[in-house]
């Protein structure tokens, strides 16, 4: 039996499942965007459906001054006992360290409860006699990184402990996401290594007592890609370990989908990402071919296409679809930059409004005009019809530019935009490439209206940008996705289609009608 990976596709990275009343539930990091950490569940493992976010109040999530390359939430844990949900998760923007919980799973969560705790990628751990530890990375005197633990009361995130460490890994750099479990009287200790990108991997240690001495697995690394010429998948690391209610284990884990096998850029992001686990001689092995290998040193292999070494029922979801106003729900699918204004977005049965404002995505500050959804496939054919309309209840200014079209945002630095300006009396259909410091504006084509058709062709190695009119497709502007990778752009997140509108005067209305975002996997 055989599933394909990665199981969540799009910027869904940093994993964390755990499972409760006979189903699965799964939260990601989401950085500088607005709900915070998706929350998916599952009835097999395979198949995931979002039910909601975590933070969804600004009360939760304050990401003021929070830029998407490095800012915001990083890393959540989602964890369940005695019938509540806790998830932790580090705010780097802002409190740092905290969790939330919940009673209902498809209801509110908490506000924060702080921890004080340094460190990044904290977890939560419930011991057999009642006692919670917090766990998270940090770093000794000489700057040695290591995963370090203290004992909390949960009711109120107050430490009982000074923070102690536990392990220091196996030398890989950057050691983060620890995750500590009890599995038949072994304490086992759980991390990455190697920094989330191609030297990524997962290794762990055991000991009969919580605070070590730990033993590591001798079959370390025990899943990574690293060095693995002409792998599509990549950066396989940071995940979470569960048992499923037929007896089978699984790990989840992120990893990322290069443009080729042999080209080393990504701009979907880093996905979410399913393998088997097996258990010999209480040590777990996972992936392929660590499976079938107990008795030799290696690691497993994340790979796109999974073949089970074990039974277990379910039918995988078809990747190929079609994305509308009429399909997306604010719940789930939309994402702001930093905390919105609500009061600026009007989401509509077969339309979105958005009220311009004079902030624009370097604004780190505040959150500009913006809302977009997540690019999940390289083939995509997006089409939308745009119409700025600009108030004529305003001092007419010469200098006066309004703006409001699609942006393939990777971050503020990084995008391509195709979009609608005024300039006086007249309105033009423009494109825009910005790579860093370089920032192009193509030649402007004069509109008839204050409406224009855009039309965009994705696939693995380039963005085509199209005006339609009634007659003809022009070309607009096209360029490589490998500019707005990571391997250039830097951070942790991936290209959205970003809806958007800008003005200098904030008197100008987009309305964005006739979506149609078509995901084509091969």
């Amino acid at each position: 039996m055989k599933f394909q990976n990665p199981v969540l596709r799009g910027m869904y990275p940093d994993p964390s499942m755990c499972a409760a009343n006979g189903k699965y539930y799964m939260v990601c990091s989401t950085f500088s965007y607005f709900p915070g950490v998706p929350l998916f569940e599952s009835d097999d493992l395979i198949n995931w459906k979002q039910i909601g976010h975590c933070l969804t109040r600004k009360s939760q999530l304050l990401l003021e001054n929070s830029s998407t390359t490095g800012g915001g939430i990083y890393a959540p844990t989602i964890r369940f006992n005695n019938g509540r949900f806790y998830m932790v998760v580090t705010n780097v923007s802002n409190i740092g360290n905290f969790y939330v919980w919940t009673d209902d799973i498809y209801g509110e969560w908490s506000d924060p409860i702080k921890v004080e705790q340094d460190g990044i990628d904290p977890s939560l751990f419930f011991d057999d006699d009642g006692k919670v530890y917090f766990i998270s990375n940090g770093n000794d005197k000489t700057g040695r990184g290591y995963i370090q633990i203290s004992q909390i009361d949960i009711e109120t995130g107050k430490k009982l402990s000074e923070n102690e460490p536990l392990w220091y890994g196996t030398g890989g750099r950057y050691i983060e996401a620890p995750h500590m479990y009890k599995f038949n009287g072994y304490y086992y200790l759980l991390n990455a290594e190697g920094g989330t990108e191609y030297g990524h991997m997962v290794n762990y240690a055991r000991s009969k007592n919580l605070k070590g001495p730990f033993e590591p697995c001798p079959a370390n690394p025990v899943l990574t890609n690293r060095n693995l010429g002409g792998y599509q998948l990549q950066g396989a690391g940071h995940g979470d370990i569960v048992q499923a209610t037929d007896g089978t284990w699984w790990f989840c884990h992120l990893a990322f989908r290069q443009i080729d096998k042999y080209m080393p850029f990504h701009h979907l992001g880093r996905e979410t990402c399913m393998e088997p686990v097996i258990w010999k001689d209480d040590w777990f092995y996972i992936g392929t071919p660590c499976c079938d290998l107990f008795d030799k040193q290696g690691y497993g292999e994340a790979l796109l296409e999974v073949e089970l070494p074990f039974e277990h029922e379910f039918k995988q979801q078809d990747f190929n679809y079609h994305k509308t106003f009429q399909n997306l729900t604010t719940k789930n699918d939309w994402n702001f930059l930093r905390n919105p204004h609500e009061e600026n977005y009007e989401f509509g049965k077969d339309f979105l409004k958005i009220k311009a404002t004079n902030k624009t995505t370097k604004n780190l500050e505040d959150s500009p005009s913006w809302v977009g959804i997540r690019q999940c496939a390289f083939e995509e054919e997006i089409s939308c019809q745009v119409e700025l309309t600009k108030s004529e209840n305003v001092a007419k200014s010469k200098d006066s530019i309004a703006e409001a079209g699609l942006s393939l945002f990777m971050d503020e630095n990084h995008h391509y935009d195709i979009f609608i300006t005024k300039e006086e009396n007249d309105f033009y259909a423009n494109s825009r490439l910005c790579i860093g410091q370089a920032e192009s504006v193509k030649e402007k084509i004069k509109l008839e209206t204050n409406k224009a058709s855009f039309k965009i062709f994705a696939n693995a190695y380039c963005y085509q940008l199209f005006l339609q009119t009634e007659k003809d497709l022009i070309l607009l502007a096209q360029a490589e996705t490998r500019y707005l990778s990571s391997e250039v752009a830097g951070g942790f997140t991936g290209v959205y289609l970003g809806f958007y509108a800008v003005d200098s005067d904030s008197s100008s209305v987009a309305t964005f009608t006739n979506l149609n975002v078509i995901h084509k996997e091969k």
